[in-house]
């Protein structure tokens, strides 16, 4: 079975003065999933948005909410997010005291749920979560800052993973993958392994529906063959 195809563009990239219209027009673009980085300038420096914007958000569109939390021990705000309108809560592993229920909990609440690897995280922390995977995001940056240069060496890295996920029966768990990705580097995460891309300032620096239809193309091509 084939994992899913994804473009998630990350608002982090977005107008924030116009972040309404600029969702909406991601919509207008065909685009399935939006991308949401919440960050608590605790885990990393930055502190970006809570969930009364993404509870403003979902007022707007029905996009999928692909949120990422950024944040320390996340499993404190996940009826926050869910109420606010998530589909798909993303943690990072290196954030969680307790990993497992953690991600049973996201599922208790009714959402999907996917964990975040840094670029320097190794994959065996999954090891013993498979069972209660929705999804894995692999970071192609150090998460914290849009607008990084992709690690080349993280291709490796999602490879690894797609065989590891394969050759334990999970086949149909997608690798998402974030940082660093436009119309140089998509087409050697997708050949890597990777279905559900991450892109930024590549979708909302310029023409949004325009930049959005260039990346879907290539994840088109990809999930044709």
């Amino acid at each position: 079975m084939k994992p899913v195809y994804r473009l998630s563009p990350s608002i982090l990239s977005a107008d924030f003065a116009k972040l309404g219209e600029q969702v909406k027009e991601l919509g207008e673009a065909g685009v399935p999933w939006v991308h949401i980085d919440v960050m608590d300038g605790q885990f990393v420096p930055p502190v970006s948005f809570g969930d009364p914007v993404v509870k403003s958000l979902r007022k707007v569109t029905d996009l999928f909410f692909d949120v990422h939390l950024m944040v320390v021990e996340p499993a404190r705000f996940i009826e926050d997010y869910k109420n606010a309108g998530a589909d798909l809560m993303t943690v990072h592993a290196e954030a969680c005291g307790h990993l497992d229920r953690t991600l049973q909990a996201i599922h208790d609440a009714g959402m999907k749920a996917g964990v975040a690897l840094n670029p320097a995280t190794p994959l065996n922390v999954l090891d013993y979560v498979m069972d209660k995977l929705d999804m894995v995001l692999i970071m192609s940056v150090n998460p914290g800052y849009g607008g990084q240069k992709f690690i080349p060496g993280m291709v490796q890295k999602i490879r690894d993973l797609r065989k590891k996920l394969d050759e334990a029966g999970y086949e149909n768990v997608p690798i998402q993958v974030d940082g660093g990705i436009n119309t140089d580097t998509i087409d050697s995460v997708l050949d890597a392994g990777a279905s559900v891309i991450v892109a930024g300032s590549a979708v909302f620096g310029g023409d949004i529906q325009k930049n959005a239809a260039a990346l879907q193309a290539r994840i088109s091509a990809k999930e044709a063959e």
